[in-house]
């Protein structure tokens, strides 16, 4: 892990950061200036020598590289990335709770959790850091980029390892309600069981063989017509489980891009959301041991019936 910054958020964003390597005896150092390696390390040229000449790349100490010194072994750079627009994600993002120590939200679908790729201004921790002057703000826990529901950030930096302890240690009781096919010859409640992998250069998980590291209880609640209402209480936290095990067992929840098969949509359209919300999340507060229950007012969306 780095140091901390020596530069001040912007726009709700830390600091990016580079680190030198260092060259081993007898090896050719490939970089005689600072300049060179920021050119050889970040795609973008041309923004490379805009900043150099802006004094936007700094080192430990905060003062501004002009790119001509000697080449540093074993340093760290820090920069601010330009931002690139965005589409604004359409739906609103609402505070259940707010005090020094967490804050609760209830995260619209297509709003990421922490920026990342090409969502960075549009997600929940920028928008809440800004909205709610908390610069330390960080997730106590994350959810997918199309699932709505309940979220909880640690507020202050001391209280980050408690809060997300209460994830890491899976005592947090979370609950979720999904609209997916109705097929009457499964029974429910049934408990879906199974070991989930995911490839870094797959956006889909896998269910492959081995030991189980997967687990979510699936309780039918309603029906109508070919669908259905289930409440999905997972027991683990792995990437895309219930998404992954439902769409498994023949019942792909509705709106689902990647799972079964992979589908090409259009970033700016909003019109079919993931009908997967975290409904409900229950914890006792790491700090002063006081019971905590949240639940979502997402609303799910029913497909309609096919005309006669």
């Amino acid at each position: 892990m780095p140091p901390r910054s020596p530069l001040p958020q912007r726009d709700g964003l830390d600091a990016a950061w580079l680190r030198t390597p260092g060259i081993a005896a007898g090896e050719v150092q490939p970089w005689t200036t600072m300049r060179e390696f920021l050119m050889d390390r970040l795609p973008a040229k041309a923004m490379v020598g805009t900043m150099l000449e802006a004094g936007e790349f700094v080192d430990q100490s905060g003062r501004s590289l002009s790119g001509d010194e000697d080449f540093r072994p074993h340093s760290f750079v820090w920069f601010h990335r330009p931002l690139a627009p965005e589409i604004p994600v359409p739906f609103p993002i609402t505070v259940l709770e707010a005090n020094e120590r967490f804050v609760v939200v209830d995260k619209p679908h297509f709003m990421a959790t922490t920026p990342r790729g090409a969502h960075v201004q549009e997600t929940a921790l920028v928008k809440m850091r800004l909205a709610l002057d908390l610069p330390e703000l960080a997730p106590a826990h994350r959810l997918d980029r199309l699932t709505a529901g309940v979220l909880v950030f640690s507020a202050r930096r001391e209280f980050r390892g408690a809060y997300a302890g209460v994830f890491q240690s899976r005592t947090a009781v979370k609950t979720y309600d999904a609209v997916a096919p109705f097929d009457p010859t499964l029974e429910f409640p049934r408990r879906l069981v199974g070991r989930i992998e995911k490839r870094r250069d797959s956006l889909q998980a896998e269910l492959v063989p081995g030991e189980p590291n997967a687990e979510t209880l699936v309780e039918l609640m309603e029906t109508r017509g070919q669908y259905a209402r289930y409440r999905l209480s997972p027991v683990t936290g792995k990437t895309h489980q219930l998404r992954l095990q439902m769409s498994d067992i023949g019942l792909p929840i509705v709106g689902d891009s990647l799972y079964p098969s992979i589908q090409d949509v259009d970033p700016a359209d909003f019109s079919s959301p993931l009908q997967l919300v975290a409904r409900r999340l229950e914890f006792t507060d790491p700090i002063d041991h006081s019971p905590l229950a949240y639940q979502s007012e997402c609303a799910l969306e029913w497909p309609l019936a096919p005309a006669d």
